[in-house]
């Protein structure tokens, strides 16, 4: 793995096809939400269809959280949609044939000639694509389980949400001012009072 993609460092911002073939960047993906990345060796690895389909189960908790998810694979597109369809994701999964990450990232797994994957990674990104926590996945054990997930991103969420603790003092006060700034989902709402929504 490359020397900056550490805790603090950003993540490459990768513009590649997604399973319905459309080009999509991390930073589109991500938008200002927490976000889960996979690496993945692709569809043909037991290992990974085990983790997505542990991911696939939890993402009704993920979607509900403000969180996002994208799996990047050297799978073809074909080989793509066949993964995301057979572990029941609904996440984008992006296809990278070409390698263009594997390369950048010097991820190349030298001990499967066969199928040249990236040596898989699971990475929690804060907003921003700035890196919280990686996990190498080669062995299945170095993989997060969703509950190592759940106090990562709580830990994300707690650090990026003003409105975590809705006691912290001042919040309240801009409530009833009718300074939603700070309340995730209400900063983007204009002109219309919470309870005219």
């Amino acid at each position: 793995m490359r020397s900056d993609i550490v805790p603090g460092g950003t993540f490459p911002d990768y513009e590649l096809p997604d399973h319905e073939n459309v080009v999509r960047s991390l930073t589109e993906l991500q938008g200002d939400d927490p976000m889960i990345l996979t690496l993945a060796r692709g569809h043909y690895c037991p290992k990974e269809h085990q983790q997505h389909l542990e991911l696939a189960a939890h993402y009704p908790k993920i979607a509900v959280a403000y969180t996002r998810v994208a799996t990047i694979s050297t799978d073809t597109h074909h080989e793509s949609q066949e993964f995301r369809s057979s572990v029941g994701a609904q996440w984008p999964f992006l296809s990278d044939p070409e390698r263009i990450v594997q390369q950048d990232l010097d991820l190349r797994e030298y001990t499967d000639p066969e199928h040249d994957p990236m040596v898989p990674h699971t990475l929690v990104l804060r907003p921003g694509l700035v890196i919280h926590r990686v996990y190498n996945g080669y062995w299945f054990w170095g993989r997060p389980s969703f509950y190592d997930l759940w106090r990562d991103l709580r830990d994300v969420t707690r650090e990026i949400r003003p409105d975590w603790d809705l006691d912290t003092p001042g919040l309240r006060e801009a409530w009833e001012a009718g300074d939603y700034s700070r309340f995730h989902g209400w900063d983007r709402r204009t002109g219309a009072m919470p309870s005219d929504l």
